[in-house]
């Protein structure tokens, strides 16, 4: 199992912004599609959005054009960059590695991202 570090959520009122930061061990996240995902009370487990290791990205209907999905290689690291937030994007964000044609697939802890006034 690979071990994903996450920071960054928080409280922010409607039309703030968060960032949310994602860090991997160096030889998983040279070689992973990186991905973002959000699961509200209730709710299944949805994608935000991936990047590829060519720094290709996809995105939610939902979030375009709201979210960026960023990675530094240099740091190992993947961010979520929220902008105009909504309260529809309250939930527990997880970050994902997925190796492609391998069994690597592994999730972060989870932070929670609440947007309310």
């Amino acid at each position: 199992q690979v071990q994903l570090v996450e920071s960054g959520g928080g409280l922010v009122q409607p039309g703030g912004s968060l960032r949310l930061s994602c860090a991997a061990p160096r030889s998983i996240f040279s070689i992973s599609v990186m991905g973002w995902y959000r699961q509200a009370p209730g709710k299944q487990r949805e994608l935000v959005g991936d990047i590829d290791t060519g720094g290709g990205t996809n995105y939610a209907d939902s979030v375009r054009g709201r979210f960026t999905i960023t990675r530094d290689n240099a740091k190992n690291t993947v961010y979520l960059q929220m902008n105009s937030l909504e309260p529809e994007d309250t939930a527990v964000y997880y970050c994902n590695a997925r190796v492609p044609y391998s069994s690597i697939n592994s999730w972060g802890q989870g932070t929670q991202v609440t947007v309310s006034s």
